[in-house]
């Protein structure tokens, strides 16, 4: 049979596709991750973190009926995210769908009785073939107040290294170069193995693969943080100077809300000691604005706090009310024009930061690594841009280049959140 994987939300759901379909294929099936014109059989992965994420998922699901209607697909199965916390709704509102999975129930879909995520290093890989994502661990055992992710996840549940090796390995060997690792919360991998935190000795047995050049860390939490990290960061040249930190918010008050542990003070000294152990490190973060009772000193603190702090890359959220969280019940009183307007304040003045850092690399020679071919640039990124979410690097085609490779290119113009550049000979 052909099957199509359509997934939706972040890269740790992407590693579960990919997943998923190396065990289809394992099975004899053919699997493809572009839209098709016909196909046996479409798998939505949903995702149903957020309300902005959730209507994506169902508007898919809507499309892939109507599509299934015209005969252009057999069967549709929904799995993830949106089916772990809505089922029971999915099922009353669109009763056309086959089948809904949660994470639980997809050795049923499989019809593979031991089947486990967590458990496989198989990988049928979605991305393009010279970079992956390496999802260390599953769930999360923070409580924050506003997360539905420990409702959807369950708690935190770490791979072993020998096995993450393994998949790293395997990664090499098909070519992948660059491992971006992922989790709900890298910095607390390891504690439901041993006791204690093990990014680090994670870091030191993924070094010793061969054949990765790039590794980079997403989803650093912030309360508790293993410094000796930045330490094996600056031990071993693949890893990059890039660290995905998410804050959320400064306010004392907020942050006691949140429930996100540590304080203003805290999160300022973390970032000065990062600064100070790797120098020219990248920093990333996400912000929450429009939490229930911020206020608009407590937003004016947030936007002092991104001037002094100057992250490189900076992505923000309007605070999305979501069911069976502890910040359910404190309700959603900021109007939706006043949380837009605070993201706005917040994205004009990353602008502006952006754009200082990227006028700094005029002149400058980055390698770069190609990621695509446009018909007048090929688009690449830096050690300081993760796929999808960061900054790109256009260069001219004054040569032609390979797509997975790495080049010296001079930066010659930029833009807020864009660099142009010429291969140097």
């Amino acid at each position: 049979m052909t099957f199509n994987i359509i997934t939706l939300g972040c890269p740790k759901n992407v590693v579960d596709s990919e997943v998923i379909a190396a065990q289809l294929q394992k099975q004899g099936h053919q699997v493809i991750y572009e839209s098709p014109g016909k196909s046996d059989v479409v798998i939505i992965n949903t995702c149903g973190f957020i309300g902005d994420a959730r209507e994506e998922s169902v508007n898919e699901i809507l499309e892939q009926v109507v599509r299934k209607k015209r005969r252009l697909v057999k069967k549709i199965f929904v799995v993830g995210c949106l089916v772990k916390r809505f089922k029971p709704d999915l099922l009353e509102s669109v009763p056309e769908v086959d089948g809904y999975y949660d994470f639980a129930e997809l050795s049923e879909l499989l019809r593979s009785e031991d089947f486990q995520l967590l458990r496989s290093t198989d990988r049928l890989l979605s991305t393009p073939h010279h970079y992956a994502y390496l999802k260390i661990s599953e769930g999360c055992d923070h409580q924050c107040s506003y997360c539905s992710i420990p409702l959807i996840r369950g708690k935190q549940v770490s791979k072993p290294i020998p096995m993450l090796v393994e998949e790293m390995e395997k990664l090499a060997a098909q070519g992948v170069k660059e491992v971006m690792l992922i989790a709900q919360d890298l910095t607390y991998y390891g504690v439901d193995l041993t006791g204690k935190q093990e990014l680090a000795a994670l870091m030191e047995a993924l070094a010793q693969v061969k054949g990765i050049e790039w590794i980079r860390l997403h989803y650093t939490y912030p309360l508790n943080f293993p410094v000796e990290i930045l330490d094996v960061m600056n031990k071993y040249p693949q890893y990059c100077r890039y660290l995905d930190i998410p804050v959320q918010h400064i306010s004392d008050d907020i942050l006691k809300s949140m429930r996100r542990g540590g304080s203003s003070r805290y999160i300022h000294q973390l970032i000065e000691t990062i600064r100070e152990k790797v120098p020219g490190i990248a920093l990333r973060t996400t912000l929450i604005t429009g939490y229930p009772g911020e206020t608009h000193e407590q937003h004016q603190e947030l936007l002092d706090f991104i001037r002094k702090a100057q992250f490189e890359r900076l992505g923000a959220f309007t605070y999305s009310q979501e069911e069976h969280t502890p910040a359910y019940d404190l309700g959603d009183p900021i109007k939706k024009s006043v949380k837009t307007k605070r993201y706005n304040d917040i994205m004009r003045l990353q602008e502006e930061i952006s754009l200082a850092f990227n006028e700094e690399k005029v002149d400058q020679t980055l390698k770069v690594m190609v990621d695509a071919e446009e018909e007048d640039y090929y688009v690449g990124r830096t050690e300081f841009d993760s796929p999808d979410v960061d900054n790109l690097v256009f260069i001219t085609k004054e040569q032609p280049l390979v797509i997975g490779e790495f080049y010296p290119v001079r930066i010659t113009e930029a833009a807020p959140y864009d660099l142009f550049g010429t291969v140097e000979a």
